[in-house]
């Protein structure tokens, strides 16, 4: 299957945190990483800087989309929370969640 891009993981990051309890954003990566049974190989498959890696970096853009359309909030340093209008996403059960769904 490959590393998915950042908006694939936005229903499957969203849905790591949808018992509303604060976690962190390691472990919802976690989540996000079994979901879609990446390898060690995918998951520590760097970016071109070297800096970070891949499924990092689009699990955190996924979770910057989500935030800025009010479906997450971060409640402290690397901590993810459900809002309501994310609950309310998942209620709606979009097959998928993506920048469109997003708008």
């Amino acid at each position: 299957m490959g590393i998915p891009d950042f908006q694939s993981c936005m229903r499957p990051l969203l849905d790591s945190v949808s018992d509303g309890a604060v976690h962190s954003f390691n472990d919802a990566f976690d989540t996000v990483c079994k979901h879609f049974n990446l390898s060690e190989a995918e998951i520590a498959e760097r970016l071109p800087s070297g800096k970070q890696t891949v499924i990092r970096n689009r699990c955190a853009w996924a979770r910057t989309y989500m935030g800025k359309a009010g479906l997450l909030t971060a409640p402290g340093r690397s901590q993810l929370q459900i809002t309501e209008l994310g609950l309310k996403a998942l209620q709606e059960s979009p097959e998928r969640i993506d920048v469109r769904y997003l708008k």
